[in-house]
Formats: structure tokens, C-alpha cells, sequence
């Protein structure tokens, strides 16, 4: 299965570890320094040209990458196809 995360970014559901919503999970230090150090390794795609309202976390061939998208959890759920 895929999931389009937005602006013709599509993963593959397999590779999903987490989805989060922004707003809830910035206020903890650890999702912050998390995200900051992915920013710092380069792993963090931003999908999103407008206010970010997820990040999914993906792992592949042993890869992280963290994508950051406007599209709110609650839609990236219902966007799986394939």
C-alpha cells in the first residue's frame, strides 16, 4: 500500500514507523531535540508549503527519514491506496 503525503510525495505504508500531529507532540523537549537531530542528519523532507500539521517517521533499508506535511494525521489516514 501507499500513502501520498502531499505536493506528489508518495511512501510506501510499509515503511511508516510513526505519524504524529505537530501541534501535540512539539511541546515535549524529546520530539523536539528528535526532530532537530534528524533536521541535523539531513533526514528530515519537507512535503509542506504551508503550516506543518504531521511529520511521519519512515524507516527503509535501514534509513530513517521524517517527512513534514500539512496534511493533518487524521487525513494522511485515509489517503492510503494501492
Amino acid at each position: 500500500m501507499y500513502l501520498h503525503l502531499g505536493q506528489d510525495t508518495v511512501i510506501t505504508t510499509d515503511s511508516i514507523v510513526a505519524m504524529f500531529d505537530i501541534d501535540a507532540c512539539t511541546v515535549s523537549k524529546k520530539t523536539r531535540d528528535f526532530l532537530a537531530a534528524a533536521q541535523k542528519n539531513g533526514e528530515v523532507v519537507n512535503v509542506s508549503f504551508e503550516l506543518p500539521r504531521s511529520f511521519v517517521v519512515c524507516c527503509s533499508k535501514g534509513k530513517t527519514t521524517v517527512y513534514i506535511s500539512q496534511l493533518s494525521t487524521k487525513t494522511l489516514q485515509g489517503r492510503e491506496f494501492g
